[in-house]
């Protein structure tokens, strides 16, 4: 029993592993009670092995909204280094097993901790716009990132969050919790190494800010339309539908 929890977090204990439980299932609750939040496609998230998640990053409740229903693993996520400035902060963000980065330029530190922790096998969340949207909509990708795609050699999952600046916007000190609007997060198909770095590393995350982009689209209200649905076809009329049924839950 205990092996099986270490597999879903490597290196860490089992105690740690267990309270990180505890706080992605509180995480889960709140989200789903006050954000009606939808996950689609979370099947693709292999139980082992290394593997990057690339997403937009709309808000504070990114990290938790696109995690909560991944129960097969724990994912690391990056933060700003600000974050960890107050002590009681900071050791909350690292129980979290976030990775402090540099809010301004590269953060070589921070790369090398990414690699660290692939290579013991996680899963490590990252947000390649490099900070929270001030618009709603997806921001360029920080070129930088190529560097650490290149180097990571593991398989690439993008991924997408919406309504989440709805909820949280940069503006406000808090997120909204009356009235708020509905979260949504899908993943996309995982891109094998070889197959992202065939036309070297700029290409590669080309590719991935296309693939979030359009995961981006499929999931906003109105023109949520399913990833391999052309856009010529024109948008949906109801919800998004996730790629496999099973991953459609809008409770935990």
């Amino acid at each position: 029993m205990f092996e099986g929890l270490r597999r879903k977090h490597p290196g860490s204990s089992v105690p740690k592993i267990v309270s990180w439980r505890f706080f992605q299932f509180a995480s889960e609750v709140v989200l789903t009670v006050f954000y009606r939040l939808r996950v689609h496609n979370k099947g693709v998230v292999p139980a082992e092995g290394p593997v990057l998640i690339a997403a937009n990053h709309e808000s504070y409740l990114d990290p938790t909204a696109i995690g909560c229903r991944i129960h097969n693993r724990q994912i690391d996520f990056v933060a700003r280094q600000g974050l960890f400035a107050n002590k009681h902060l900071g050791g909350f963000f690292a129980f979290l097993n976030s990775i402090p980065v540099a809010e301004e330029g590269p953060d070589t530190a921070a790369i090398k901790e990414i690699i660290r922790r692939l290579r013991m096998g996680r899963c490590v969340m990252i947000f390649p716009e490099g900070s929270r949207t001030e618009t709603g909509e997806v921001q360029p990708f920080k070129r930088g990132v190529a560097v650490l795609v290149k180097r990571a050699k593991c398989p690439v999952i993008p991924a997408a969050v919406d309504g989440a600046f709805e909820a949280w916007p940069r503006h406000r000190s808090g997120p909204k919790l009356w009235r708020a609007p509905q979260i949504r997060v899908r993943f996309g198909e995982p891109i094998p190494y070889d197959e992202l770095m065939a036309d070297g590393a700029d290409a590669a995350l080309a590719r991935v800010e296309r693939e979030v982009r359009a995961l981006h689209a499929s999931i906003q209200p109105q023109t949520a339309t399913s990833p391999a649905t052309s856009p010529a076809t024109g948008p949906a009329t109801g919800p998004a539908t996730a790629p496999t049924g099973d991953d459609t839950e809008a409770a935990p």
